[in-house]
């Protein structure tokens, strides 16, 4: 199965900091195996998504670039560069080709204003909807239809808390 990384484009301390972490969350939850990010070093962040990985299991990472592009074109010798955007391809017609690849992916999803390089060097620019929307929700449909919905039942070993499912209230197991 290939790797799936994401890129935060231009996080910003202070404005960015719920929606960057989101997209660390979904990323972690939906089989990402780690979370780069540029623009400003924020560790509260950092410590934030790692937190959850201490408590409910999992190996997810985050890594500070400083040079975004440089990471995108060592990228683009070993895997593929998937740009989500609502400016690209409708996702259902390409999920299946990105699939069939087989290998590694990086997928930049961007801040306030997404350089115009990035559109260039990507090897597939996909939209989800042609309409504004959410970056994290359009990582999470991403993720879901690459895994084509495998990601809802991925568990993480070394979880130390575990939502125990239930019709009506909240359950926990918290173990060892």
């Amino acid at each position: 199965m290939p790797a799936i990384w994401i890129l935060r484009l231009s996080h910003r301390v202070g404005r960015d900091f719920r929606v960057t972490t989101h997209l660390g969350l979904v990323g972690r939850a939906f089989g990402a195996k780690g979370m780069y990010y540029s623009g400003d070093k924020d560790k509260e962040m950092e410590k934030s998504i790692l937190r959850v990985n201490e408590r409910w299991g999992g190996e997810f990472k985050v890594i500070y670039t400083r040079q975004p592009i440089k990471l995108v074109n060592g990228w683009r010798e070993k895997g593929v560069l998937i740009h989500l955007t609502m400016y690209g391809l409708p996702i259902d017609d390409v999920i299946s080709e990105i699939r069939g690849l087989n290998k590694d992916i990086l997928v930049v999803v961007g801040g306030a204003k997404v350089p115009s390089i990035y559109y260039s060097l990507a090897d597939y620019n996909i939209a989800i909807t042609h309409q504004p929307h959410s970056e994290i929700a359009a990582l999470a449909i991403f993720l879901d239809r690459f895994y084509k919905g495998e990601q809802l039942k991925f568990e993480f070993s070394d979880a130390k808390i575990r939502v125990v499912p239930c019709e009506k209230g909240k359950r926990l197991y918290k173990g060892p």
